[in-house]
């Protein structure tokens, strides 16, 4: 899976000053799990508590938006990331202003989710 490049869109949106927001280039694409436990590998998540368990709402959204805001590897996204519990969960997450402006400017339909 390819990921968007801010340079090739013209427009760079940061995760955080001095990191582009990766997006995938469809939703489709996002076959992440929708149920279980996952442990996020420490490249995402510092903590120790790096498991979530994707039963609980809370825990769900917390994994979504360290994935979303930290991950530097579209391999991520594809691996973690389910485009359908997205679409769902979308405006519920917690995001950096650049990383909701760079998923939704590739996928419209988020704004409308």
């Amino acid at each position: 899976m390819q990921a968007v490049s801010p340079t090739a869109t013209g427009v760079a949106f940061l995760a955080r000053p001095g990191r582009p927001a990766v997006v995938a280039r469809t939703l489709a694409e996002l076959a992440g799990p929708t149920r279980g436990v996952v442990e996020l590998p420490v490249r995402l998540m510092w903590n120790a508590e790096r498991t979530f368990d994707l039963g609980d709402p809370d825990q769900l959204l917390w994994m979504y938006e360290n994935v979303l805001r930290e991950t530097t590897r579209a391999e991520d996204l594809r691996a973690l990331i389910n485009g359908r519990t997205l679409r769902r969960v979308w405006r519920l997450l917690n995001l950096p202003r650049g990383v909701r402006q760079a998923w939704e400017s590739r996928h419209r339909g988020l704004r409308a989710a």
